[in-house]
């Protein structure tokens, strides 16, 4: 949900990016259907935005993968903790 400001403008959160880092993705039924293969590694990084936080989890847990980390990203797309 979008939240108002003061001036009735609304305020998003469009430009916060997340740096998930996933292990254990592999190919299933699923993912079958899909007109490229799924790499199956130690770890795979994902830059998501803050708006699809949610989906990507789940689609990520429907890919059988397993979240090991999450960071924000800074404005210039490094890791904060960087």
């Amino acid at each position: 949900m979008l939240a108002q400001n003061a001036f009735g403008s609304q305020a998003t959160s469009g430009n916060r990016f997340f740096l998930y880092e996933v292990e254990g993705l592999r190919q299933n039924d699923a993912t079958d259907q899909n007109n490229y293969p799924i790499r199956q590694s130690g770890s795979t990084l994902i830059k998501v935005p803050y708006s699809r936080m949610n989906e990507e989890m789940l689609r990520i847990s429907r890919l059988g993968g397993k979240i090991v980390s999450i960071q924000p990203l800074s404005a210039n797309g490094a890791s904060a903790e960087d």
